[in-house]
Protein backbone atom coordinates (compact mmCIF):
# COMPACT_ATOMS: atom_id res chain seq x y z
CA UNK A 1 0.00 0.00 0.00
CA UNK A 2 1.78 3.41 -1.25
CA UNK A 3 0.76 7.10 0.45
CA UNK A 4 -1.52 8.03 -2.42
CA UNK A 5 -3.81 4.83 -1.96
CA UNK A 6 -2.51 2.68 -4.70
CA UNK A 7 -2.48 -0.93 -3.50
CA UNK A 8 -0.73 -4.41 -4.90
CA UNK A 9 -1.68 -7.28 -4.20
CA UNK A 10 0.40 -10.40 -3.83
CA UNK A 11 1.78 -13.47 -1.65
CA UNK A 12 3.94 -13.24 1.57
CA UNK A 13 7.51 -13.50 0.75
CA UNK A 14 9.84 -13.98 4.17
CA UNK A 15 8.47 -13.35 7.28
CA UNK A 16 4.53 -12.36 7.54
CA UNK A 17 3.33 -9.38 9.65
CA UNK A 18 3.05 -5.43 8.44
CA UNK A 19 5.87 -3.32 7.82
CA UNK A 20 6.54 0.32 7.18
CA UNK A 21 9.05 2.25 5.23
CA UNK A 22 9.52 4.42 2.13
CA UNK A 23 9.45 3.14 -0.82
CA UNK A 24 12.35 2.75 -2.99
CA UNK A 25 13.30 0.61 -6.45
CA UNK A 26 16.51 -0.78 -7.21
CA UNK A 27 17.69 -1.49 -10.60
CA UNK A 28 20.49 -4.06 -10.24
CA UNK A 29 20.29 -7.90 -11.41
CA UNK A 30 22.59 -8.79 -9.58
CA UNK A 31 23.62 -8.21 -5.63
CA UNK A 32 20.40 -8.69 -3.72
CA UNK A 33 22.29 -10.11 -0.84
CA UNK A 34 24.79 -6.71 -0.61
CA UNK A 35 21.72 -4.48 -1.08
CA UNK A 36 19.66 -6.19 1.85
CA UNK A 37 22.61 -6.12 3.85
CA UNK A 38 23.42 -2.06 2.92
CA UNK A 39 22.95 0.08 6.03
CA UNK A 40 21.99 2.35 3.93
CA UNK A 41 18.43 0.69 3.34
CA UNK A 42 17.29 1.15 6.67
CA UNK A 43 13.73 2.28 6.82
CA UNK A 44 13.44 1.52 3.12
CA UNK A 45 11.10 -0.84 1.33
CA UNK A 46 13.21 -1.82 -1.76
CA UNK A 47 11.10 -2.58 -4.77
CA UNK A 48 13.68 -4.75 -7.02
CA UNK A 49 13.11 -4.12 -11.19
CA UNK A 50 14.62 -7.04 -11.87
CA UNK A 51 12.25 -10.28 -12.06
CA UNK A 52 14.00 -12.82 -10.91
CA UNK A 53 15.75 -12.59 -7.22
CA UNK A 54 16.72 -15.42 -5.02
CA UNK A 55 18.46 -17.22 -8.24
CA UNK A 56 21.89 -17.59 -6.03
CA UNK A 57 20.51 -18.13 -3.10
CA UNK A 58 22.41 -16.52 0.01
CA UNK A 59 25.86 -17.05 1.69
CA UNK A 60 28.12 -16.05 4.52
CA UNK A 61 30.46 -14.15 2.96
CA UNK A 62 28.46 -11.73 0.64
CA UNK A 63 26.92 -9.75 3.39
CA UNK A 64 27.78 -6.22 3.99
CA UNK A 65 27.01 -5.62 7.73
CA UNK A 66 26.08 -7.51 10.68
CA UNK A 67 22.46 -8.18 9.41
CA UNK A 68 19.64 -7.22 6.63
CA UNK A 69 18.58 -3.81 7.23
CA UNK A 70 15.77 -3.18 4.32
CA UNK A 71 12.70 -2.40 6.43
CA UNK A 72 10.44 -4.63 3.41
CA UNK A 73 11.42 -6.16 0.11
CA UNK A 74 9.77 -6.65 -2.79
CA UNK A 75 9.61 -8.79 -5.55
CA UNK A 76 7.79 -10.55 -8.95
CA UNK A 77 9.44 -13.83 -9.33
CA UNK A 78 11.27 -15.07 -7.02
CA UNK A 79 13.80 -18.25 -7.11
CA UNK A 80 11.93 -21.48 -6.36
CA UNK A 81 14.80 -23.43 -6.12
CA UNK A 82 18.62 -21.33 -5.07
CA UNK A 83 21.37 -22.68 -7.57
CA UNK A 84 25.00 -21.95 -7.14
CA UNK A 85 27.68 -23.20 -5.94
CA UNK A 86 28.60 -20.58 -3.10
CA UNK A 87 25.12 -20.82 -1.84
CA UNK A 88 24.14 -21.59 2.13
CA UNK A 89 20.69 -21.39 1.99
CA UNK A 90 17.18 -19.52 0.05
CA UNK A 91 16.69 -15.77 0.09
CA UNK A 92 13.40 -16.64 1.51
CA UNK A 93 14.37 -18.27 4.81
CA UNK A 94 16.81 -15.41 5.71
CA UNK A 95 14.21 -13.05 4.98
CA UNK A 96 11.97 -15.13 7.60
CA UNK A 97 14.93 -15.93 10.25
CA UNK A 98 15.64 -11.59 9.84
CA UNK A 99 11.53 -10.93 10.31
CA UNK A 100 11.97 -9.10 7.25
CA UNK A 101 8.24 -8.74 6.09
CA UNK A 102 8.10 -9.04 2.51
CA UNK A 103 5.73 -9.44 -0.82
CA UNK A 104 6.08 -11.46 -3.93
CA UNK A 105 3.94 -12.12 -7.31
CA UNK A 106 3.73 -8.07 -8.09
CA UNK A 107 4.32 -6.18 -10.98
CA UNK A 108 7.66 -5.01 -9.58
CA UNK A 109 8.09 -2.31 -12.91
CA UNK A 110 4.52 -0.63 -12.64
CA UNK A 111 5.29 0.16 -9.13
CA UNK A 112 8.74 1.32 -10.11
CA UNK A 113 6.57 3.58 -12.89
CA UNK A 114 4.82 5.10 -10.82
CA UNK A 115 7.25 5.53 -8.06
CA UNK A 116 9.52 7.70 -11.11
CA UNK A 117 5.74 9.54 -11.99
CA UNK A 118 5.04 10.68 -8.78
CA UNK A 119 8.20 10.51 -6.37
CA UNK A 120 9.49 8.01 -3.82
CA UNK A 121 7.11 8.05 -0.85
CA UNK A 122 5.86 5.20 2.49
CA UNK A 123 4.65 2.28 2.00
CA UNK A 124 3.63 -0.46 4.00
CA UNK A 125 3.76 -4.30 3.28
CA UNK A 126 0.90 -6.30 5.03
CA UNK A 127 0.82 -9.71 5.38
CA UNK A 128 -1.47 -12.66 7.60
CA UNK A 129 -4.25 -11.16 9.51
CA UNK A 130 -2.76 -7.50 9.22
CA UNK A 131 -3.64 -7.61 5.26
CA UNK A 132 -7.63 -8.43 6.07
CA UNK A 133 -8.40 -4.76 7.50
CA UNK A 134 -9.91 -2.54 5.06
CA UNK A 135 -7.57 -0.51 2.11
CA UNK A 136 -8.91 2.52 4.49
CA UNK A 137 -7.00 1.37 7.54
CA UNK A 138 -4.29 0.26 5.72
CA UNK A 139 -3.57 3.42 4.34
CA UNK A 140 -4.37 5.09 7.76
CA UNK A 141 -1.56 3.15 8.95
CA UNK A 142 0.80 4.19 5.94
CA UNK A 143 -0.07 7.81 6.65
CA UNK A 144 0.86 8.08 10.05
CA UNK A 145 4.63 6.65 9.81
CA UNK A 146 7.40 8.65 9.50
CA UNK A 147 8.30 9.92 6.39
CA UNK A 148 12.24 10.13 5.10
CA UNK A 149 12.58 13.77 5.66
CA UNK A 150 14.02 14.75 8.52
CA UNK A 151 15.17 11.03 9.67
CA UNK A 152 18.16 10.73 11.79
CA UNK A 153 19.75 7.16 11.41
CA UNK A 154 22.87 7.26 11.56
CA UNK A 155 23.61 6.53 14.89
CA UNK A 156 20.57 3.77 14.53
CA UNK A 157 22.97 1.85 12.19
CA UNK A 158 26.52 2.37 13.43
CA UNK A 159 28.55 0.27 15.48
CA UNK A 160 28.80 0.89 19.51
CA UNK A 161 32.82 0.29 19.68
CA UNK A 162 35.69 0.79 17.62
CA UNK A 163 37.33 -2.05 15.57
CA UNK A 164 40.12 -2.61 13.71
CA UNK A 165 40.65 -4.04 10.07
CA UNK A 166 44.47 -4.67 9.47
CA UNK A 167 45.63 -4.83 5.95
CA UNK A 168 46.86 -8.24 6.55
CA UNK A 169 44.07 -9.81 6.52
CA UNK A 170 43.38 -8.71 3.13
CA UNK A 171 46.50 -9.97 1.99
CA UNK A 172 48.52 -7.20 2.23
CA UNK A 173 52.23 -8.20 3.33
CA UNK A 174 54.38 -6.33 5.40
CA UNK A 175 53.87 -2.84 7.32
CA UNK A 176 50.75 -0.90 6.66
CA UNK A 177 51.30 2.27 4.70
CA UNK A 178 49.07 4.37 6.28
CA UNK A 179 46.20 4.40 9.20
CA UNK A 180 42.65 5.96 8.98
CA UNK A 181 39.73 6.57 11.44
CA UNK A 182 36.34 5.74 9.34
CA UNK A 183 33.43 6.87 10.85
CA UNK A 184 30.88 4.24 10.61
CA UNK A 185 27.25 6.14 9.64
CA UNK A 186 26.43 2.93 8.08
CA UNK A 187 29.21 1.49 6.42
CA UNK A 188 29.59 -1.75 4.19
CA UNK A 189 31.82 -3.91 4.98
CA UNK A 190 34.07 -3.59 1.73
CA UNK A 191 34.78 -0.41 2.19
CA UNK A 192 37.43 -1.13 4.97
CA UNK A 193 38.19 -4.15 2.30
CA UNK A 194 38.89 -2.31 -0.15
CA UNK A 195 41.42 0.23 2.02
CA UNK A 196 42.95 -2.77 4.14
CA UNK A 197 43.88 -4.61 0.39
CA UNK A 198 45.90 -1.65 0.04
CA UNK A 199 48.22 -1.56 2.69
CA UNK A 200 45.91 1.14 4.55
CA UNK A 201 44.91 -0.04 8.89
CA UNK A 202 41.37 1.24 9.51
CA UNK A 203 39.80 2.20 12.66
CA UNK A 204 36.38 2.37 12.44
CA UNK A 205 34.45 4.54 14.84
CA UNK A 206 30.91 4.68 15.59
CA UNK A 207 28.90 7.58 14.56
CA UNK A 208 29.03 9.45 18.26
CA UNK A 209 32.81 10.11 17.90
CA UNK A 210 34.04 13.02 18.49
CA UNK A 211 37.67 14.62 17.31
CA UNK A 212 39.84 13.62 20.46
CA UNK A 213 38.24 10.26 19.77
CA UNK A 214 39.57 10.22 15.49
CA UNK A 215 43.02 11.77 16.77
CA UNK A 216 43.61 8.97 19.53
CA UNK A 217 44.45 6.75 17.00
CA UNK A 218 46.57 8.95 15.15
CA UNK A 219 45.43 8.98 11.86
CA UNK A 220 46.94 9.93 8.27
CA UNK A 221 43.83 10.32 7.20
CA UNK A 222 39.77 10.96 7.63
CA UNK A 223 36.99 9.10 6.53
CA UNK A 224 33.27 9.25 6.54
CA UNK A 225 31.25 6.57 5.04
CA UNK A 226 27.79 5.85 3.14
CA UNK A 227 24.47 5.92 5.60
CA UNK A 228 21.04 6.19 6.13
CA UNK A 229 18.82 8.79 6.55
CA UNK A 230 18.74 12.94 6.14
CA UNK A 231 22.20 14.67 5.96
CA UNK A 232 19.98 17.81 6.97
CA UNK A 233 19.94 15.85 10.85
CA UNK A 234 23.62 15.32 10.36
CA UNK A 235 24.89 18.37 12.38
CA UNK A 236 27.09 16.64 14.79
CA UNK A 237 28.76 14.74 12.13
CA UNK A 238 29.13 18.11 10.29
CA UNK A 239 30.55 19.26 13.27
CA UNK A 240 33.21 16.85 14.00
CA UNK A 241 34.49 17.52 9.79
CA UNK A 242 34.83 20.73 10.54
CA UNK A 243 36.87 20.14 13.01
CA UNK A 244 38.86 17.40 11.60
CA UNK A 245 39.46 19.58 8.05
CA UNK A 246 40.88 22.08 10.28
CA UNK A 247 43.24 20.46 11.47
CA UNK A 248 44.19 20.02 7.75
CA UNK A 249 43.68 16.50 8.13
CA UNK A 250 43.54 14.39 4.73
CA UNK A 251 39.56 13.69 4.05
CA UNK A 252 37.87 11.08 1.76
CA UNK A 253 33.84 10.76 1.82
CA UNK A 254 31.86 8.21 0.60
CA UNK A 255 27.79 9.23 0.02
CA UNK A 256 26.57 10.48 3.51
CA UNK A 257 30.20 11.26 3.65
CA UNK A 258 30.09 13.51 0.62
CA UNK A 259 27.14 15.04 1.90
CA UNK A 260 28.73 15.63 4.71
CA UNK A 261 31.24 17.11 3.54
CA UNK A 262 29.00 19.52 1.31
CA UNK A 263 27.40 20.64 4.47
CA UNK A 264 30.61 21.47 6.16
CA UNK A 265 31.46 23.41 3.24
CA UNK A 266 28.04 25.21 3.71
CA UNK A 267 26.41 24.33 0.61
CA UNK A 268 22.36 22.56 1.36
CA UNK A 269 21.20 19.23 0.64
CA UNK A 270 18.03 18.47 -0.79
CA UNK A 271 15.85 15.10 -1.31
CA UNK A 272 15.77 13.68 -4.66
CA UNK A 273 12.24 13.06 -6.76
CA UNK A 274 13.28 9.31 -6.65
CA UNK A 275 16.90 8.90 -5.82
CA UNK A 276 19.47 6.62 -7.48
CA UNK A 277 20.09 3.13 -6.47
CA UNK A 278 21.13 0.21 -8.83
CA UNK A 279 24.55 -0.83 -9.84
CA UNK A 280 24.76 0.97 -13.51
CA UNK A 281 24.45 4.47 -12.95
CA UNK A 282 26.66 6.48 -15.59
CA UNK A 283 28.89 9.17 -13.84
CA UNK A 284 31.51 12.11 -16.05
CA UNK A 285 34.79 12.68 -13.98
CA UNK A 286 34.91 16.37 -15.15
CA UNK A 287 38.53 16.00 -14.18
CA UNK A 288 39.57 13.35 -16.89
CA UNK A 289 36.60 13.32 -18.77
CA UNK A 290 35.84 9.85 -18.48
CA UNK A 291 32.57 8.23 -17.91
CA UNK A 292 32.32 5.57 -15.10
CA UNK A 293 29.53 3.15 -14.74
CA UNK A 294 29.28 3.33 -10.71
CA UNK A 295 26.76 1.55 -7.67
CA UNK A 296 24.56 3.80 -6.18
CA UNK A 297 22.07 4.11 -3.45
CA UNK A 298 21.06 8.07 -2.22
CA UNK A 299 18.09 10.17 -1.96
CA UNK A 300 19.54 13.30 -0.95
CA UNK A 301 22.19 15.33 -3.04
CA UNK A 302 24.00 18.23 -2.02
CA UNK A 303 23.09 21.58 -3.46
CA UNK A 304 26.29 22.87 -5.22
CA UNK A 305 27.06 25.24 -8.25
CA UNK A 306 28.52 23.00 -11.58
CA UNK A 307 29.96 25.96 -13.34
CA UNK A 308 33.57 25.53 -12.25
CA UNK A 309 35.78 25.82 -9.27
CA UNK A 310 33.55 28.55 -6.17
CA UNK A 311 34.71 29.54 -3.11
CA UNK A 312 33.16 27.49 -0.16
CA UNK A 313 30.32 29.06 1.44
CA UNK A 314 32.56 28.59 4.47
CA UNK A 315 35.24 30.84 3.83
CA UNK A 316 37.67 29.24 5.34
CA UNK A 317 38.02 26.17 3.01
CA UNK A 318 38.70 27.98 0.23
CA UNK A 319 37.72 26.91 -3.35
CA UNK A 320 35.57 23.59 -4.11
CA UNK A 321 34.67 22.40 -7.28
CA UNK A 322 32.23 19.13 -8.39
CA UNK A 323 34.34 16.90 -9.75
CA UNK A 324 31.91 14.36 -10.75
CA UNK A 325 28.19 14.65 -12.01
CA UNK A 326 25.41 11.88 -12.77
CA UNK A 327 24.91 11.79 -16.83
CA UNK A 328 20.80 10.82 -15.85
CA UNK A 329 20.40 14.24 -14.52
CA UNK A 330 23.28 16.42 -13.61
CA UNK A 331 23.11 15.50 -9.86
CA UNK A 332 26.29 16.41 -7.60
CA UNK A 333 27.97 13.46 -7.25
CA UNK A 334 31.60 14.66 -6.04
CA UNK A 335 33.20 17.43 -4.29
CA UNK A 336 37.01 18.21 -4.37
CA UNK A 337 38.70 20.72 -2.35
CA UNK A 338 41.30 22.80 -3.99
CA UNK A 339 42.74 24.48 -0.74
CA UNK A 340 42.54 21.76 1.78
CA UNK A 341 43.20 18.33 1.24
CA UNK A 342 39.30 16.80 0.93
CA UNK A 343 37.34 15.40 -1.80
CA UNK A 344 34.22 12.82 -1.55
CA UNK A 345 31.97 11.02 -4.26
CA UNK A 346 28.34 10.51 -4.17
CA UNK A 347 28.42 7.21 -5.42
CA UNK A 348 30.07 4.18 -4.28
CA UNK A 349 33.64 2.94 -5.26
CA UNK A 350 33.70 -0.19 -3.12
CA UNK A 351 31.36 -1.56 -5.66
CA UNK A 352 29.94 -4.87 -3.65
CA UNK A 353 27.88 -5.17 -6.15
CA UNK A 354 28.79 -3.48 -9.04
CA UNK A 355 31.58 -2.15 -11.59
CA UNK A 356 35.16 -1.46 -10.45
CA UNK A 357 35.33 1.53 -12.76
CA UNK A 358 35.83 3.48 -9.75
CA UNK A 359 38.15 1.45 -7.47
CA UNK A 360 41.04 4.81 -8.63
CA UNK A 361 39.50 6.66 -5.64
CA UNK A 362 40.85 4.51 -2.56
CA UNK A 363 44.65 4.95 -4.58
CA UNK A 364 43.78 9.19 -5.07
CA UNK A 365 43.06 9.25 -0.97
CA UNK A 366 46.40 7.42 -0.51
CA UNK A 367 47.83 9.72 -3.04
CA UNK A 368 46.87 12.51 -0.87
CA UNK A 369 47.52 11.17 2.46
CA UNK A 370 50.87 10.79 1.22
CA UNK A 371 51.19 14.17 -0.18
CA UNK A 372 50.05 15.58 2.72
CA UNK A 373 52.73 13.30 4.59
CA UNK A 374 55.40 15.07 2.81
CA UNK A 375 54.04 18.33 2.50
CA UNK A 376 54.15 18.13 6.79
CA UNK A 377 57.48 16.58 7.15
CA UNK A 378 58.68 19.64 4.79
CA UNK A 379 57.12 22.26 6.99
CA UNK A 380 59.06 20.27 10.19
CA UNK A 381 62.14 20.36 8.67
CA UNK A 382 61.85 24.18 7.43
CA UNK A 383 60.51 25.24 11.02
CA UNK A 384 63.70 23.28 12.61
CA UNK A 385 66.13 26.05 14.04
CA UNK A 386 69.35 25.99 12.42
CA UNK A 387 72.48 24.36 13.67
CA UNK A 388 74.17 26.72 16.63
CA UNK A 389 71.27 29.05 16.72
CA UNK A 390 70.17 30.45 19.76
Amino acid sequence: MLEDGRAFRGRSYGAVGTTLGEAVFATGMTGYQETLTDPSYDRQIVVQTAPHIGNTGVNAEDPESRRIWVAGYVVRDPARRASNWRSEGSLDDGLAEQGIVGIQGVDTRAITRHLREHRTMRAGIFSGPAAERTDKELLDEVLASEPMEGSRLAEEVSVDALYTVEPTEHGWEGEPRFTIAAVDLGIKSMTPHRFAERGVRVHVLPATSTLEDVKAVNPDGFFMSNGPGDPATADDQVALLRSVLDEKIPYFGICFGNQILGRALGFGTYKLRYGHRGINQPVLDRRTGKVEITSQNHGFAVDAPLDGPTNAPEPQYGRVEVSHVSLNDEVVEGLACLDIPAFSVQYHPEAAAGPHDAAYLFDRFIDLMAAQKTEGAAQTTNDAPSEGAN
